[in-house]
């Protein structure tokens, strides 16, 4: 009797969690927005709206859009998930690369920055105040163009399939690290975050992906709070997608802004929402959560390396 009575106490408490959150105005607001572009890129689908161009057909437009939408809650709500989810799919919508990337690392600038200033709004980190997390930000940020410079040196002299398989482990072992000691404190490290630092930056100059999943897990397993590590992760990867957004622009290339409009609006709105839920979440939830999510992407990048 008293197993159920706590059982029904959970699911209430539960419920008025939910329920409180989806009353929040932001929650409302973004879900609105939502809503209003889905409605309207349907009118434009059935020529309720003529006179209206957007370089993409209106459902490739609502699709994209919600991808971002979606990826970038992850992203902004975990520290991985954006360029690693979409670019496949988007490649899958017969996008060329060079189309896909400089419009991804546009709206992961764009977005990067306002995370971190939601992050900051809601609590989840202090930068003009906490020190640590100013100077990790900063650190991980300056160790971008160090990656770059090394993965130009790896692409012409070490074979990229055995690079892949080798960071997909890093990925795996950090992934099982933090599921192992979530209930831990872990002292802070600022070598180990230098070294992952450096592998990551690598990594998405090398791939364009999976600078998230090796940064946000990289700081957790050298002892920051998993709240700290993805609003940091944020503020490092805008940083890394500027400078590569600059090189982009420096060789000739040109934004694809058919596609960078659904990819920074959809990813724009899921911000507000997705740093709300990082508040809301214990910090032993979210590590968990963490290291889930980073051991999945571990397993999967495994998995395309043995293909």
């Amino acid at each position: 009797m008293n197993q159920t009575t706590c059982t029904n106490t959970r699911d209430t408490q539960t419920a008025s969690s939910v329920g409180s959150w989806l009353k929040l105005r932001r929650t409302q607001w973004s879900l609105t927005m939502v809503s209003a572009t889905a409605l309207f890129l349907a009118a434009l689908q059935f020529n309720l709206a003529p006179g209206i161009a957007l370089g993409l057909a209106p459902l490739v437009f609502l699709a994209i859009f919600l991808a971002a939408f979606s990826c970038e809650f992850i992203d902004s709500s975990l520290g991985m998930g954006y360029g690693t989810t979409l670019t496949p799919l988007l490649m899958l919508l017969c996008f060329p690369p060079l189309e896909i990337v400089p419009a991804v690392l546009l709206s992961e600038l764009l977005t990067g920055m306002l995370a971190v200033a939601m992050h900051q709004r809601d609590g989840n980190i202090d930068f003009l105040n906490n020190t640590q997390a100013r100077k990790t930000a900063l650190f991980l940020a300056s160790l971008s163009s160090i990656g770059g410079v090394l993965a130009v040196w790896v692409a012409i002299t070490i074979p990229r399939s055995w690079l892949s398989g080798f960071i997909a482990l890093i990925i795996l072992a950090m992934g099982v690290i933090i599921l192992l000691t979530r209930s831990r404190r872990i002292p802070y490290r600022r070598s180990s975050i230098m070294a992952v630092g450096v592998i990551a930056a690598f990594n998405k100059s090398l791939s364009g992906g999976g600078y998230g999943p090796l940064v946000t897990a990289g700081q957790v397993v050298s002892g920051l709070p998993a709240k700290h590590a993805v609003a940091i992760t944020s503020l490092s990867e805008s940083f890394t997608c500027l400078i590569g957004l600059l090189a982009y622009l420096a060789a000739g290339k040109s934004i694809a802004w058919e596609l960078a409009l659904p990819l920074t609006f959809g990813a724009l709105l899921s911000v507000p929402l997705a740093t709300l839920t990082v508040q809301r979440n214990s910090e032993a939830r979210l590590r968990g959560t963490v290291g889930l999510m980073t051991l999945l992407l571990g397993l999967a990048a495994l998995s395309r390396f043995f293909k």
